[in-house]
């Protein structure tokens, strides 16, 4: 095995796979491995006999296991030891991240407490995760939001479904009393932070962003926590012995930390499962969108030539604030940070200290952008005709896809494959809107359906859905840059960045360079794993060194998506982007005057 230097371990937990990355101390990936972690969707009207179906007939009850989602993250460890053969010996310090999905363990045991109802009892698969995209806490959302406490103001105006406190006062609505007062609450990466350790210290990135922690001195706040807002949403019991059960108060009963600061070493236990010695540095953890934001905004730039360059000069802290992180996988987060506090109606945040200290953080998003695009076209007639086509020509579904297009364009004779879809007008919020609007009852709609059931049909309605999720950037760059943001590029993350045509749609839509990563499908593990350096950086004061150094350090130098100069094809956009922002209007429009109509029609008493 090689022991050169040192090394740190990185571990992403996204909401289909846990994944671990080993990088050295210039921030070289060593060894990446990957494995597939389980989903419950509990069944309408058995497992889930509280749940209900939203507008569009789709369950939202999604379920995971810590138990589960540890194993995988110990097989991947483990994987990419071997397979890089880096000594276990040389690695110093191992960071954490995951989806903002909501953990429970039971404080008495420290066992894992199912959330699934009715009988919410363990059936041997310890599901005890509410997963970001469940939405069952619909209800619990509306009442959340109907109190317009003052801290919502740092959640963009409104609690998102998405977020964990609904979740919370979901399982107090639904558990047996006895079963929720022994529930303690963690976001996952504080979960994961807690299983490597055994400490209870959680994350200013999970608390603040996700759960309704105000940092101390902002507007007021005293505890962090905000005793009013528990009261008045029916979670008064939470606050008892200084909200212990979710995490406690910082410097009284708890320990809150910003990225990558040193929590503590790698247990004994934790370190046997993963294959690693105990000791290790184990930093504070972060939501995966945000460690999208540290494996990419680091990079050097240089935008007057084609490529990232590693002589571009100066790199210091103050770039940050013209860079949008987009994490790009099953949905979309926009991530902008700022040194002081700007307010963005419809974008989560402001948030204080949740990867540098003292500086803040807006967090916009799209709710579907990955699954979109895979709904959209497994849904469509002349899918599975042309999945085998692309099969046979050994091409995923996408580049086939592409190829065709260019073809189709080709034949034609028309200017661009944008020509092709002038009058065809898709809107996708097909799960609600998470950003500008914030509401979870938006939906698709189309205008320009025609009876083509082929290939081509499929691939125009492909190009489409590509063109919304540039739009739809668009008009959340714009909102944010018209409350006070200064964003001028984008640093794409995640496989789409791999989908030319979408980083090209972007770019152009935007109006500004598009930045892909050297570490197209590893960014968001990478700045795990950066997160592991800063931990390993403390000195015996537990003093750390600066998450921008770390980043400028390791960073990996990527490549340029310029937006098209051609004026034709702007003026189509810009003519479709009009066309979008009136469908995102009248759809809430209608949807209003029918609400208005049917009045108390069909409600039950």
């Amino acid at each position: 095995m090689s022991s050169s230097g040192n090394h740190f371990i990185g571990v992403d937990v996204g909401t289909g796979s846990a994944r671990a990355c080993i990088i050295d101390s210039s921030g070289e990936i060593k060894g990446l491995a990957a494995e597939n972690i389980k989903l419950w969707q509990p069944i309408s009207g058995h497992e889930g006999s509280h749940y209900r179906t939203d507008a569009q007939g789709c369950l939202p009850a999604q379920e995971q296991s810590t138990t589960d989602i540890w194993n995988c993250i110990c097989i991947c460890v483990k994987r990419a030891l071997e397979e890089s053969k880096v000594d276990p010996a040389s690695v110093k310090g191992i960071g954490f991240d995951a989806t903002c999905s909501l953990a429970v363990f039971a404080h008495d045991t420290n066992e894992p407490v199912p959330v699934t109802g009715p009988k919410f009892q363990n059936d041997g698969n310890d599901r005890n995760v509410i997963l970001w995209l469940d939405h069952r806490p619909l209800d619990e959302t509306v009442k959340i939001n109907n109190t317009k406490h003052n801290l919502l103001r740092y959640v963009g105006g409104k609690m998102s479904v998405e977020m964990e406190i609904p979740k919370v006062l979901w399982l107090k609505k639904h558990m047996p009393p006895e079963l929720f007062d022994r529930c303690k609450f963690y976001d996952l990466a504080d979960a994961l932070t807690h299983l490597a350790t055994g400490f209870e210290t959680r994350s200013f990135c999970s608390t603040v962003c996700k759960q309704g922690y105000v940092p101390v001195g902002v507007d007021g706040s005293v505890k962090g926590w905000q005793e009013d807002f528990y009261h008045s949403i029916g979670l008064g019991d939470l606050v008892k012995d200084n909200f212990k059960r979710m995490g406690g108060v910082n410097g009284v009963n708890g320990q809150y930390l910003s990225a990558g600061e040193l929590i503590g070493p790698l247990s004994e236990k934790a370190g046997e499962q993963l294959g690693l010695p105990a000791g290790i540095a184990v930093g504070s953890g972060v939501i995966d969108a945000y460690a999208g934001w540290i494996g990419t905004v680091g990079a050097k730039v240089k935008l007057s030539a084609d490529h990232l360059d590693d002589s571009a000069a100066p790199n210091d802290v103050s770039q940050a604030f013209t860079r949008l992180a987009s994490v790009a996988g099953t949905s979309t987060c926009h991530l902008a940070m700022s040194k002081d506090a700007v307010f963005v109606e419809g974008v989560w945040g402001p948030y204080r200290d949740v990867l540098l200290p003292d500086h803040w953080m807006a967090e916009g998003g799209q709710s579907a952008t990955g699954e979109l695009l895979k709904h959209m076209l497994e849904t469509h007639s002349a899918y599975q005709e042309t999945a085998k086509e692309a099969k046979e020509a050994g091409k995923n579904i996408y580049d086939f896809l592409n190829e065709h297009l260019e073809q189709m364009a080709k034949d034609e004779g028309a200017p661009s494959v944008s020509y092709l879809v002038r009058h065809f007008f898709f809107y996708g919020d097909l799960w609600g809107n998470r950003s500008p609007i914030a509401d979870p009852n938006m939906r698709g709609a189309i205008i320009g359906l025609s009876s083509d059931k082929t290939k081509d049909g499929l691939a125009l309605l492909y190009y489409s859905t590509m063109e919304f999720i540039g739009l739809q950037t668009r008009q959340i760059v714009e909102t944010m840059n018209a409350a006070g943001h200064n964003i001028l590029s984008i640093f794409m993350s995640g496989s789409q960045c791999q989908n030319p045509i979408l980083m090209d749609i972007i770019a152009t839509a935007c109006g500004m360079p598009v930045l892909i990563p050297r570490y197209v499908n590893a960014a968001v593990v990478h700045g795990a794993a950066m997160l592991g350096a800063k931990a390993a950086s403390a000195d015996r004061d537990g003093n750390t060194e600066p998450l921008w150094d770390i980043m400028d350090r390791m960073s990996k130098p990527g490549r340029v998506v310029r937006p098209r100069e051609h004026a034709e094809e702007k003026r189509l956009l810009d003519a479709k982007y009009e066309v979008f922002l009136e469908q995102c209007r009248t759809q809430q429009e209608y949807r209003k005057k029918i609400d208005e109509a049917v009045g108390s029609w069909g409600k039950k008493e």
